[in-house]
């Protein structure tokens, strides 16, 4: 009986650490862009990739509604944003400053296709999300 408390109690404790222990991404910012990156390919013909510079470019340029990718998330993606509205803090976009950004493929579609409407009025191109990911990788901490 006590070896079988011994066990119940080490699975028990394996159990709890496995929740505390973080979460489990689903993907890696890396996955996120080759799926974007699929997407393009099949959206585009001739799809030549993506592009850092583009994607800094449209990052920081503001477009149709008067607002940049960076009026919330800053110049610098690499910091805590704030948005323009709310006032709300955003925390840092660039994934080498926040390791859960781009992990979730469901959190992406939602905050590309919300974001994109705010900023352009419109849905994001393959293409237009691939490059700013792009750029977004490239940021440092």
């Amino acid at each position: 009986m006590f070896r079988e408390f011994n066990v119940t109690l080490v699975l028990a404790l394996v159990a709890v650490a496995g929740l505390i222990s973080g979460p489990a991404f689903a993907q890696t910012p890396e996955e996120a862009l080759a799926s974007i990156q699929s997407d393009a390919a099949k959206a585009t013909s001739g799809f030549k990739g993506f592009s850092a510079a583009r994607g800094e470019s449209f990052f920081k340029t503001r477009h149709g509604n008067e607002w940049s990718c960076a009026s919330c998330h800053t110049e610098n993606p690499a910091t805590p944003g704030k948005h323009a509205k709310t006032g709300k803090v955003i925390q840092p976009f660039a994934p080498s400053a926040n390791a859960e950004r781009f992990t979730d493929p469901g959190k992406v579609a939602k905050w590309f296709k919300r974001n994109c409407n705010d900023v352009l009025d419109r849905v994001c191109t393959p293409q237009e999300k691939g490059d700013v990911l792009t750029y977004l990788l490239t940021v440092k901490k």
